[in-house]
């Protein structure tokens, strides 16, 4: 039975009025798939291949896991499935095979492989992980799902400031532990992306 640690990164089909769509209303939908398409590709090219770790694509919706052309090569895709964003990162976390699982979003630029290791490693001695997002929400949750897997996004109020709020409470109504990794920015809006640009 493996126990080989799992990265799920979670990805929209790339198409205009389906991604970023906060971002858009900024910038303009062919603006937003792009930014969305280049840091895409961008990650699963620096985290998708790393050997620490096996990596997979969560697509939504899930027909778009057998578009050609989409998703790099060599990387496992699988569906989302249904349900709000809750639903859909607490199925990926009851079905995967055994081990520890990581998720992240598919569209953070900031994201690097050091990221993903140290997730990791907060693993080997925490219940959970999180990887806050400067808006209030998080790019990553991880969990150790050992000696069985919790639900912890019942009543999660998504796309809020209160995302992440609303997770460790029920992290920590569950008696479980957590760790926390680097805060990175999430991508929403115009002023956001002028930042980012910025450097």
């Amino acid at each position: 039975m493996s126990l080989d640690p799992q990265l799920v990164i979670m990805a929209k089909q790339p198409l205009i009025g389906r991604v970023k769509t906060r971002l858009a209303r900024d910038v303009g939908g062919p603006e937003a798939l792009r930014f969305f398409r280049s840091a895409s590709e961008s990650l699963v090219r620096r985290v998708g291949q790393d050997p620490r770790w096996r990596t997979a694509i969560a697509v939504s919706p899930d027909r778009a896991v057998h578009e050609r052309g989409i998703w790099p090569g060599g990387i496992p895709c699988i569906p989302q499935g249904e349900g709000d964003l809750g639903a859909r990162m607490g199925r990926l976390f009851r079905d995967l095979p055994p081990g520890p699982v990581v998720i992240i979003g598919a569209d953070i630029p900031g994201i690097e492989r050091h990221h993903i290791a140290a997730a990791f490693a907060a693993l080997g001695n925490h219940d959970a992980v999180i990887g806050p997002a400067d808006d209030g929400g998080y790019w990553l949750v991880g969990l150790r799902r050992r000696p069985r897997v919790r639900e912890i996004f019942d009543g999660v109020r998504w796309s809020s400031a209160e995302t992440l709020d609303d997770t460790l409470k029920n992290i920590r109504e569950r008696n479980m532990s957590v760790a926390m990794v680097a805060t990175l920015a999430d991508i929403d809006e115009g002023r956001d992306l002028v930042k980012w640009r910025r450097g």
